[in-house]
């Protein structure tokens, strides 16, 4: 046996193209169009004067984040842990909360870096298939009431976000209720990196059920996600759990400029709901039009949305859409390949995407 065959070797996850012409329209990766908070770029200024603190390890606490979020979101500092970005933040969850030996589930068509981390980690999993109008069935989830889990068997957990991605369907909190109380032994994961855009978060729930973690992120509607910053909210235990095992991976993951903003962009409270309304108004006003110009999509609570259109073929909308210099997301993917994602951009962004879209559909029709 060589060493060659002694490496673990997995499928990694694939990010969206990051183009190096920035005259593009980039709409293919969900960041946010406008830039973060005020307060930010003054917080980075006095860091930069503060140089000399760089040669010090940073908070591992992560303490003046873990203060603000937890005045923000009106739980105690010891319920918020926080990573370099929500992935960070998941991973950790998958390799604490889902190496148990038990089958993990997770719709079939979701975040695609959760099945890249269960192979990772070897964690079994499940992909549970979403109704054909891409909502979660919460009978799928709960043991006894489908084919995936059977009566009486012990899940390892289950993950799902919500709004869910790349369709952008929100599931109902009473749903989400139904499927934590029905799993009370295992740790059930609720990913809200865009419950900012107008779905309800789970976060009420958390005084009820223990087995809740709440996962968000800074990325995208507070706009930083060049500095990486993710946070999960759930009880006590669960999070010195999480704890635990960061600080036997790396115990100095957030540094003291991240520290710093994240702090910042956590306390601008009146920015946060002046953006997520902004790219909401946008959004609402791009649906409308994409609804005129005969597209078809699942309502939308996120920054993007998910449209497909019977004349054309997604993938080569995709084509003659970066032909017209707008780059999007095709997955080409079972039961998702007739479908584009389409970020949310600026307003003047989305005119011109909207007039590149009328002229490729005039094309088609000749």
């Amino acid at each position: 046996m060589t060493w060659q065959d002694k490496v673990r070797r997995v499928t990694p996850y694939t990010a969206g193209e990051q183009p190096k012409d920035k005259t593009l329209i980039k709409l293919n990766t969900n960041e946010c169009p406008y830039p973060p908070s005020p307060s930010v770029k003054i917080v980075l200024e006095e860091v930069a004067q503060r140089a000399d603190q760089m040669r010090l390890y940073p908070d591992m606490d992560a303490t003046p984040i873990v203060t603000e979020l937890a005045r923000a979101y009106k739980v105690r500092p010891e319920q918020i842990f926080v990573g370099v970005g929500s992935d960070d933040v998941l991973s950790m969850s998958f390799l604490t909360f889902f190496t148990n030996g038990k089958k993990v589930l997770f719709p079939d068509i979701t975040y695609s870096f959760y099945d890249v981390w269960a192979d990772l980690y070897r964690i079994d999993y499940t992909a549970v298939p979403l109704r054909d109008d891409f909502t979660i069935n919460p009978d799928n989830y709960i043991p006894g009431s489908n084919d995936f889990a059977a009566p009486g068997e012990e899940l390892g957990g289950i993950i799902f976000p919500n709004p869910n991605a790349p369709t952008g369907v929100e599931l109902p909190l009473a749903e989400i209720e139904r499927i934590v109380a029905g799993n009370p032994d295992c740790v059930v994961i609720v990913d809200e990196a865009y419950v900012d855009f107008g779905a309800k978060s789970a976060k009420e729930l958390l005084t009820k059920y223990k087995n809740l973690l709440i996962v968000q992120t800074f990325s995208k509607s507070r706009a930083l996600a060049g500095i990486r910053i993710g946070f999960a909210i759930g009880n006590e235990e669960l999070i010195g759990y999480l704890k635990d095992v960061k600080f036997s991976f790396n115990s100095y993951t957030m540094n003291l400029p991240a520290l710093a903003v994240g702090a910042a962009a956590a306390r601008d409270v009146d920015y946060f709901h002046y953006l997520t309304g902004r790219i909401v108004e946008t959004r609402e006003w791009f649906k409308g039009e994409l609804k005129r110009l005969g597209f078809s999509f699942p309502d939308s609570k996120t920054n993007f949305v998910f449209i497909t259109h019977e004349k054309i073929h997604a993938k080569e909308l995709f084509k003659k859409l970066r032909e017209n210099r707008v780059i999007v997301r095709y997955f080409d993917k079972p039961r998702i390949n007739e479908y584009l994602r389409v970020t949310i951009g600026t307003k003047p962004q989305m005119e011109e995407v909207v007039r590149v879209l009328e002229k490729i559909l005039q094309e088609t029709d000749r």
